[in-house]
Formats: structure tokens, sequence, C-alpha cells
């Protein structure tokens, strides 16, 4: 593939999905990861930490339901009552020490404080959750968790949040959250 096509490819594979390490543009792309590097560096794309942190700095609107210290992962878009989307990368304190497998529980909780992140309620607590694990999730995964409000401040006392974990473009988790809002009592 031309260099020109390939840097093309390459920044709409980063906007599309600003959370692509090297790692997986170098597999998309067939070619070696110090290229994908140089192609970044010449078309000035930050690596992933600094995209990252970029995309954090982005203002979004504060969480309400919760103390910052209290949300599983690092918040980086969040818009009350409609979406949010939170990373989380999965570190030895994660993974049961024998398979290097992620418990559940992180995964969960990933997923659940994000529910209850983007419910724009002063105090909103976890009515009910529909979940599904779909593929073990391994030690240096990041999960990119995206929360979507399927139910409108208006509808009552409680909101339906649905929550899609990814690792890289895989989905590896759903959870379809009940949240109660303390507004619609």
């Amino acid at each position: 593939m031309p260099k020109r096509e390939r840097q093309q490819q390459l920044a709409r594979l980063i906007e599309d999905n600003p959370f692509m390490t090297d790692r997986e543009l170098n597999r998309r792309l067939k070619v070696s990861i110090q290229t994908i590097r140089l192609d970044r560096l010449e078309l000035g794309i930050p690596e992933l930490r600094e995209r990252i942190k970029l995309m954090a700095e982005r203002s979004y609107d504060p969480v309400r339901s919760l103390p910052m210290h209290e949300i599983i992962g690092d918040i980086i878009d969040l818009q009350l009552d409609k979406s949010g989307i939170s990373i989380f990368e999965i570190r030895e304190e994660h993974v049961f020490s024998r398979t290097g497998i992620a418990r559940g529980h992180h995964i969960f909780a990933q997923a659940n404080s994000l529910a209850v992140a983007v419910i724009d309620d002063e105090i909103a607590l976890t009515a009910s959750a529909d979940l599904r694990f779909i593929r073990s999730i391994k030690l240096h995964e990041k999960c990119i968790a995206k929360a979507y409000v399927r139910s409108g401040p208006g509808e009552g006392s409680k909101a339906k949040v649905e929550v899609i974990t990814y690792v890289g473009e895989e989905m590896v988790f759903q959870g379809h959250f009940v949240v109660f809002r303390s507004k619609g009592e």
C-alpha cells in the first residue's frame, strides 16, 4: 500500500477509535510498529497515552451522583442523561494470579459506576442489572466502557442505561442497568 494511502487509513482508524494501540494499528495495516510510529509522527498524531489525556482534558459535564474517586476507570466523556465513556486498564491486582484473566467484579464495577455517573441527579442508585460477559479480559487490556441513557429524565424515578465495554473494537461486556433517581420520587 502506498505511504499516502496508508497514512490516510491510519488517520481514519484513529479518528474512528482514538483508543487504538500502535500494536492494533500495525495488525490492521500490516506494517511494522516502527512504521506506525513514524506515520503518526509525520501526521502529528500523539501516542495513545497523550490521546487519552487530551480527551480527558476536554470539557464534559461534571458527575453529580458520585464522587470522582468512587468511579472505577477514568471518565473521558460525559453528557449527563445522555452518554458517557470511561477507560480502565486491567492491572495485576484485577486478575486471577493463576490465569491472568480479569475478575468479573472489576468489569462490572466499571460499567456500574459509569451507569450511575451518567445520571443527572444528586442521588442515583442501581436498582437492577442484566449482564452478559462476552469474553474473558486479560492482564494489560484496556476496557473502554460506553454508556447510553435509554430513558429520559421526565420518565419517572427510574432510568434505563445500557453499557457496552470494548477491548479494541471487540465487544467484551454488555449490561442493561435500571438506575433509581431521587428526582423522580
